[in-house]
């Protein structure tokens, strides 16, 4: 008998065990594995790591945000992720360095693979996010102070200052993503019609959009 119920009873624990996995949603993680060593600097010529042998202290140094990138409407952001700073690769974590003009904006975007925490190393801007709930959290924050923009979540800032302001980002992730509303919205080949319907606008208003935000072609 004991022999007959043996294969029953394996059955019922693996079921319950499938079960109460795909019933606990803090069972199931989503983020970059754990390095399997201390670090891991790409090769340039295989998927490997280089030998430890090659590496210098110069490798795990990056100078690429001493100063202000290129603006572009009063804003200008520098990341710094694995693909410009490869000692990051395999540490799941990734920099952005964003500096504002006066009345400069950061427009409204999310990050699907990371939560940022962002640090105002200068100025005063107006900051915040809108949760899957349709809720704002937002307020002025200033030199010093630090916010946290959930993982996946739409955030922005803006410069209300009277001088330019500076704020270092910070991901979990090496490749944390980054999708801008207008430019993923009117910027891509969504059908015009589609845009229209969805934001009650007239079709040059559209057009307008999608010539301000739309992706240049090479010729």
């Amino acid at each position: 008998m004991a022999i007959t119920m043996f294969p029953k009873i394996t059955l019922f624990v693996a079921t319950f065990i499938f079960y109460s996995t795909i019933n606990q949603p803090s069972l199931v993680f989503g983020s970059d594995p754990d390095p399997l060593q201390d670090y891991c600097l790409p090769s340039p010529h295989t998927h490997l790591c280089k030998n430890s042998s090659s590496i210098t202290v110069d490798d795990f140094v990056f100078s690429g945000i001493k100063h202000p990138g290129n603006f572009t409407n009063k804003f200008s952001g520098v990341p710094v992720s694995s693909t410009v700073f490869p000692a990051l690769n395999t540490l799941g974590m990734s920099l952005v360095r964003a500096d504002f003009q006066v009345g400069g904006i950061n427009a409204p975007h999310y990050h699907p693979r990371a939560t940022e925490v962002a640090y105002v190393l200068e100025g005063k801007l107006y900051s915040g996010f809108v949760d899957t709930g349709n809720k704002l959290f937002a307020k002025v924050i200033e030199k010093g102070e630090v916010m946290v923009f959930p993982r996946g979540v739409l955030h922005f800032q803006m410069n209300i200052g009277d001088s330019p302001a500076t704020v270092l980002g910070s991901f979990d992730s090496q490749n944390p993503g980054s999708v801008k509303l207008p430019a993923a919205l009117f910027g891509s080949d969504i059908d015009s019609e589609l845009l229209e319907k969805a934001f009650g606008l007239k079709s040059k208003e559209i057009s307008k959009l999608k010539k301000r935000f739309g992706i240049k072609k090479e010729e």
